[in-house]
């Protein structure tokens, strides 16, 4: 039998709380250790119990969920779920805590605890979930980002016709956050999936848009892909693929369909998508993250003479998505995090140069 998972539960809502330990408690694989109203009395508590995984409330007196989990990442990082009221409004505070090192997002919903007690069976998943996290990448970010080498220098000839994608869910907003600065502005267009709630990648397109060197934008159906811009596929409802154009040209299709591989949008999809369009041409990275999703789209990427690269388990707050990619056989090379912008544009000097040849 696996290790109960310990939690401790702290939120001001004396109601919420009792709710989460109710449905927590429930699980048999979980163990609520304890609750806390505030963040000295569950700083005293992680001291004294140090527990497998916090649920936090983004929004508390005194010191607010977001200021607190920034501070104990830093010296006792402990995977973290935070429970948030899932709104364009309450968008960039959680985005901050994912970026603090925050494994999920969990919605507190606006029908009050009777909707909380619904979603138990969820919560419960992604706690369970969470406690296989490593939350480490907080640490890195407190550092200036390490020196890297210039990017190669390209013909953008031979790049033309090159589409770039990457797949990322748990731990994901902090991995973007960091190599997406590193391309530089004349990079092929990255088309991107990141696990996130309907409402927030349109904040998070934002906030990379505000500190990346190419342009950062949340794709829109119909629009064409353009050299030297990021797109990140909306939250919600749609899946996002890639539709031929021209020679060396696509644009952005956002289509409903049932979830797959228990995701919408699904990197799986997008990743079969750029394969069957960009073919030789196309270049992936699959980042860290829970489940499956991306490993066989990755395999097709591979499969049609693409090019793809997995995370490392050392830099992955959750080996999940990337494992699954190795082994699949999808992945060419895995490496660590900080790695993957420079090897994702040396591919274009090298193979993809050798594509682009009559």
């Amino acid at each position: 039998m696996s290790r109960t998972v310990r939690v401790l539960i702290v939120d001001d809502s004396a109601m919420v709380r009792r709710v989460l330990m109710m449905g927590l408690s429930s699980d048999p694989e979980i163990e609520v250790i304890g609750s806390a109203s505030n963040a000295t009395q569950a700083w005293d508590m992680m001291q004294a119990q140090r527990p497998d995984v916090i649920t936090l409330d983004v929004e508390m007196p005194a010191t607010d969920g977001v200021t607190f989990l920034s501070r104990y990442m830093q010296v006792m990082p402990i995977p973290t779920v935070m429970i948030s009221a899932l709104t364009s409004e309450s968008a960039p505070v959680t985005l901050q805590a994912m970026e603090a090192g925050a494994v999920d997002v969990i919605e507190k919903p606006s029908l009050g605890v009777e909707g909380m007690s619904g979603m138990m069976r969820d919560i419960c998943e992604r706690v369970r979930a969470a406690a296989s996290a490593r939350p480490v990448l907080r640490r890195a970010r407190v550092r200036q980002a390490p020196p890297v080498a210039p990017p190669p220098q390209y013909d953008e000839r031979a790049a033309h016709g090159t589409l770039m994608a990457i797949g990322s869910s748990t731990g994901g907003v902090q991995a973007l956050s960091r190599i997406l600065p590193m391309f530089p502005a004349a990079s092929p267009p990255i088309l991107i999936v990141q696990h996130m709630p309907e409402g927030f990648t349109g904040a998070f397109a934002r906030r990379l848009d505000a500190v990346c060197n190419m342009s950062v934008c949340e794709a829109r159906d119909g629009e064409e892909v353009r050299f030297g811009t990021v797109y990140i596929a909306p939250g919600g409802q749609r899946h996002m693929t890639v539709r031929r154009e021209g020679a060396s040209s696509w644009s952005i299709l956002l289509e409903p369909g049932d979830p797959v591989s228990y995701s919408r949008p699904s990197v799986d999809v997008l990743f079969a998508s750029v394969a069957q369009q960009a073919g030789r041409k196309a270049i992936a990275a699959l980042l860290t993250g829970m489940g499956r999703d991306g490993a066989r789209g990755m395999l097709a990427i591979r499969q049609a003479g693409g090019t793809t690269f997995a995370q490392d388990e050392a830099t992955s707050v959750v080996y999940g998505m990337p494992f699954a990619a190795v082994e699949l056989g999808a992945a060419k090379e895995t490496l660590p995090l900080d790695d993957i912008p420079d090897r994702m544009l040396r591919c274009i000097t090298v193979s993809q140069a050798r594509a682009a040849r009559p």
